[in-house]
């Protein structure tokens, strides 16, 4: 108790959130969550995104890549934005490399997955920022980060003038935020948006929130390798605990396209296809449910729409 009684001291919950509060956050409209399409990894897919959810009614705010600006050529980021920016959604893109990309043995050993997402060495944090400028001067406003070093020279670039003023950093779930100490941590570096771990219980995810008011970013359903959760039933609590919340559509028994291209373009843009239609069934739970389904239009307040 004495343990518990310090934690409260510090702003801290006192254990995990059994009680489910509803959430009083909201985004910048007045609404609980939004809707993120992750693995979108290119113009092509970005264009079956976008006709996919005008053709199943699926309110689309963000889109996500995690391949790495270095992966695309200039001609595609300014397709990607110009594509964006007309249908007024965000594009978040990985700011990359990792030491998983890299010659780590550490992150290839059975003990050194923590490693896998990290900045291995200031070389690859010069890359990531160099990835976060040039997405930047394509126009994009919004970057993936998963390395807590990273973060914070991407805090204090942004608060320089050396990057936008308006870049958003949004944590990528490989940087896991699995209590709510780390994501305070990670909110006071800089955080924009926190994409939590797959695995989280909801009274978990509500002493996170009870902490930080960023949005949170929760896989409705992930990839085989987060996991591979299907957590569709459980939307009107994650909406009603968690706002504000992206819902956040992955794919089960889909293989790892990472680092993707036009070798497999065909596959990814299917896989993207996909997403949207996993999306229109998780909406469609939630109206079920006769919980609130008030979302946001497109270029509402808060999205990082691309600038090109």
């Amino acid at each position: 108790m004495e343990t518990r009684d310090f934690l409260a001291s510090i702003g801290l919950p006192r254990g995990d959130l059994h009680e489910l509060p509803s959430s009083p956050g909201r985004f910048p409209d007045g609404v609980r969550y939004r809707v993120e399409i992750p693995s979108t990894e290119g113009p092509r897919c970005l264009e079956a995104v976008l006709e996919e959810a005008d053709r199943l009614a699926v309110p689309l705010h963000r889109v996500s890549q995690g391949s790495g600006v270095f992966l695309h050529t200039d001609d595609e980021l300014d397709e990607l934005a110009r594509l964006a920016a007309g249908a007024g959604v965000e594009v978040s893109l990985f700011a990359r490399p990792n030491a998983a990309w890299d010659t780590s043995a550490m992150a290839r050993a059975p003990a050194g997955g923590a490693l896998a997402p990290a900045a291995r060495g200031q070389e690859q944090v010069v890359a990531c920022l160099d990835d976060a400028r040039r997405a930047a001067a394509h126009g994009f406003r919004s970057v993936l980060i998963a390395d807590v070093g990273v973060l914070a020279a991407f805090d204090a670039a942004r608060a320089s003038g050396f990057l936008p003023p308006d870049m958003q950093a949004k944590v990528s779930v490989m940087l896991p935020a699995a209590n709510p100490s780390a994501a305070r941590v990670l909110a006071e570096l800089g955080a924009s948006t926190i994409n939590v771990p797959t695995d989280l219980t909801l009274p978990q995810l509500a002493a996170i929130r009870a902490v930080v008011d960023v949005p949170l970013d929760v896989y409705v359903e992930s990839p085989d390798n987060l996991g591979g959760f299907l957590r569709y039933h459980e939307i009107p609590e994650l909406v009603r605990v968690c706002a504000p919340v992206y819902l956040k559509f992955g794919l089960r028994n889909a293989p790892d396209v990472y680092p993707a291209g036009t070798h497999l373009e065909q596959l990814v843009v299917a896989l993207s296809r996909e997403r949207v239609r996993r999306a229109r069934l998780g909406l469609d739970l939630l109206a079920r449910s006769g919980a609130d389904v008030a979302t946001s239009a497109r270029g509402a307040p808060g999205l990082a729409v691309p600038q090109p």
